[in-house]
This record gives structure tokens, C-alpha cells and sequence, in this order.
């Protein structure tokens, strides 16, 4: 059912239920407000509406789960309150991936890719303020986990020397290429393209690499072999986030968007591209004496290539995604200016790649375990991606409501 509101620039629609509750608790909308919808003949207040009756028991039912104590809706409501927005987030997850379970054709998927064009990129009012279900990663995932198969099939049946190339490149690159897609799919604005995005991949990944050694050039940091302090941990994460978030910042002013989806595009591509190769470094950090081949025949070949594969789904990509979301978040629809970076709102959004990276690097007794740590660490950077997406949302739903709503969606191509 589509619902209506009446402001002073007229009507505003269509929403739907859930959207028009997010309205209510951001205030754009109050129990005053004259509302109508398709089964409606004439305008009423909305608190004559069934919406007040389900605004009651929204209310109730976010009461119960506060006070249930359940973690997730706590966590992600103080995360939410954190980042400057109101009221609990909408974090169903099994909405949000129910289309990976369908059946999708070829068609499909080719739109998804014809996104961000001047031909098919939508505008700012006919965006939608749903949830996205993004599905065409999930296919691109088994893509790649099925050419990782058959050059390991290559390695060890028929011990050919070529194969091991190929598993580096696959797997290293293949978890951050799979979560450009999941982003790439989760842009609601619609208005960047495949083309741009495998420029920031590239161009930025490479660019964020070299800004970052030039950082590490003026602050040298000495890592112990026994670990890493947590002094030294700070510091790798101030550096090396700080080096991505200059090149996330230089795309942003070049496609001078205002949609906070776009930020975590933006920030998530380069942090991916970044992953890649530095995981590609890895696999090859110990190439001093040894061949490929040689290499490929000890069992940390295809352990550091798994072990940066399953890490890489919650590391650079997720703390510059969050970066790049700030940054779009404190600017807006303005003009990048760098004063913007010294505002408390950005600095403590910034602060939480910074900690994450920090604490995935530091030595931690208590959870210093190969899968504790980076799972643990994982789940709170993607509870923070997830309120983003909440708080991209609520401002398209913001920008349709403005009364002086232009059409920016372009601008970012």
C-alpha cells in the first residue's frame, strides 16, 4: 500500500508503511500530519491513521528488544545514535540477502552492470527508499571459488608451475572484487558506474598503496618480531587509513556527491583494491631465495592465500567504506572543504576504522587467535556498513521529502 503525506510544497509520495514510520521518527513527519493513502478517500491527520496504531506498537516492540537486551538491535541503535542519526535501524538480514536464493537470469545481471550511465541513471525521485537485495556478488563468488578449483586441480594433479600464478591472482583479488559487486549493488543513487568503479578499483587501490609508503616514510614504524604493541598498532592504523582516505576524498570532490551510499561505494572500491594487491604482497613477501614454483611447494602457499581471502571480507574494504560514508555524511551536498575533516562528528565515524585496524594488528592474549579476533572484528565493521546503509536510506527518503529537492544524481558519474 502506498501512503501520501501533505507539507508545504505539496504532496509528498508514494512511501511505503515502514518509510513513512522512518519519517515519523525523524520528525519529518509528525502525528499532526495529514496523510492519505490508495484505500483512503480524503486527507487525514496521521493520527487518526492506522500508522499511529503501528508507530505505537513499532515503539513498543523496539522497548521489548531494548529491554531484552538483545545485542544486535542494542549495538546497532547506540552505532546509529553514534554516527548522529535517531531511533533503532531496520537490520533485517535475511531480507536483505533473500534474493540471493532466487533464481536470477543472465539479463539480470547484465542490467545490474548497466547501471550508472547517463542513460540509466535514475532520478533523485524515482529512487527507492527500500532495502536493496543485492544477489549478483553471491554468483561471482562461486565464479571465482570454481576457477580457484580448477587451477588447484591444475597445481596438484598435474604439478604444472603456471597454475600457482593463477591462485594468487584469484585469490587474491577474488573476496574484494566480490564485495565491490555487493556495494556496487547496494548503491540505491544508482549514478556511478562499472567503468568508474574499475578506475577507483585500480587506479585508486595502487594510488592509496603509494600514499600510504609515502606516509610510512615521515612516520617509520618498527614492528617487533615478538608482535605488535599497541602503540605500533595505532599507528599502522592512523597511517594507513589516513593514506586511504586521501585518495577516497579526491574521488569524492572530483564526482562531487552528496549521497552517503555513494561514500561507502567510493571508500569500500578503493579499500578493495587496496586489499588486493596488498594480499597479492603477502603471498609473495617471502619470494627472497625461492622461486613460484618453489614456493607453491611449502603449505604456507595456499594458507596465506586463504587466510587473507577470508580476512579480506572485513578488513580494507569495510574501514574505508566507513571512512568514505563519513566523509559524505559531514559534507553533504556542499563543496569538499578540508576543514570538514576536523569536525567531532567525522573524527569519531574516522576513529572506528582507525581502533579496527588497530586492534585486528595488535598482539591480544585473550582473543589472539586466528579466528576469534578477525570474526569478532569482522561482525562490528559490518554492523557499522549496515547502519550506514540504514542512514544512506533515510536520506534519500530526507532528500524526496525536501521541499527544495534538485536533482543531483548525475553529478557523480
Amino acid at each position: 500500500m502506498n501512503w501520501y503525506y501533505y507539507s508545504q510544497s505539496g504532496k509528498n509520495g508514494p512511501y511505503s508503511e515502514t518509510e513513512m514510520l522512518h519519517l515519523l521518527e525523524d520528525r519529518t513527519i509528525d502525528r499532526n500530519t495529514f496523510v492519505v493513502n490508495d484505500q483512503l478517500k480524503d486527507w487525514i491527520p496521521l493520527h487518526d491513521s492506522t500508522l499511529a496504531r503501528h508507530a505505537a506498537d513499532r515503539a513498543k516492540t523496539n522497548q521489548a528488544a531494548q529491554n531484552s537486551g538483545g545485542w544486535v538491535d542494542n549495538t546497532t541503535e547506540r552505532i546509529n545514535a553514534m554516527i548522529g542519526e535517531k531511533g533503532p535501524v531496520d537490520l533485517n538480514l535475511r531480507n536483505l540477502f533473500s534474493a540471493v536464493f532466487q533464481h536470477h537470469t543472465r539479463d539480470e545481471a547484465e542490467q545490474i552492470f548497466m547501471r550508472g550511465t547517463s542513460l540509466t541513471t535514475p532520478k533523485e525521485h524515482e529512487l527507492s527508499a527500500k532495502w536493496p537485495k543485492p544477489w549478483l556478488f553471491s554468483r561471482l563468488f562461486l565464479l571465482f571459488c570454481t576457477i580457484y578449483l580448477m587451477l588447484y586441480l591444475c597445481y596438484a594433479l598435474f604439478d604444472t608451475e603456471s597454475a600457482v600464478s593463477g591462485l594468487i591472482l584469484i585469490g587474491s583479488f577474488a573476496v574484494p572484487i566480490v564485495l565491490v559487486v555487493f556495494f556496487f549493488e547496494t548503491n540505491v543513487p544508482g549514478n556511478i558506474s562499472i567503468l568508474r568503479v574499475g578506475e577507483m578499483f585500480l587506479y585508486g587501490g595502487v594510488a592509496s598503496i603509494i600514499v600510504t609508503l609515502i606516509l610510512y616514510d615521515f612516520v617509520p614504524v618498527n614492528v617487533s618480531p615478538y608482535g605488535i604493541d599497541p602503540f605500533t598498532a595505532l599507528m599502522i592504523g592512523i597511517i594507513e587509513e589516513t593514506g586511504k582516505l586521501i585518495i577516497v576524498i579526491w574521488f569524492i570532490k572530483r564526482m562531487n556527491t552528496k549521497f552517503i551510499l555513494n561514500g561507502l561505494l567510493i571508500g569500500a572500491v578503493i579499500g578493495a583494491g587496496f586489499a588486493a594487491f596488498e594480499s597479492a604482497g603477502y603471498v609473495l613477501s617471502t619470494l627472497d631465495r625461492f622461486t613460484l614454483y618453489q614456493l607453491a611447494r611449502s603449505d604456507d602457499f595456499l594458507y596465506v592465500i586463504l587466510l587473507r581471502a577470508w580476512e579480506s571480507i572485513g578488513t580494507h574494504a569495510i574501514w574505508t567504506g566507513i571512512a568514505g560514508a563519513a566523509i559524505v555524511k559531514i559534507k553533504q551536498a556542499r563543496p569538499f572543504q578540508s576543514k570538514l575533516l576536523f569536525h567531532a562528528p567525522f573524527i569519531k565515524l574516522f576513529a572506528v576504522p582507525v581502533i579496527l585496524h588497530a586492534l585486528w594488528d595488535m598482539s591480544l592474549p585473550v582473543m589472539d587467535n586466528v579466528l576469534i579476533k578477525p570474526a569478532a572484528l569482522i561482525v562490528v565493521g559490518w554492523l557499522f556498513v549496515f547502519v550506514l546503509i540504514h542512514s544512506g536510506l533515510r536520506q534519500i527518503m530526507a532528500i524526496q521529502s525536501s521541499p527544495h529537492q534538485g536533482d543531483s544524481s548525475k553529478a557523480a558519474m
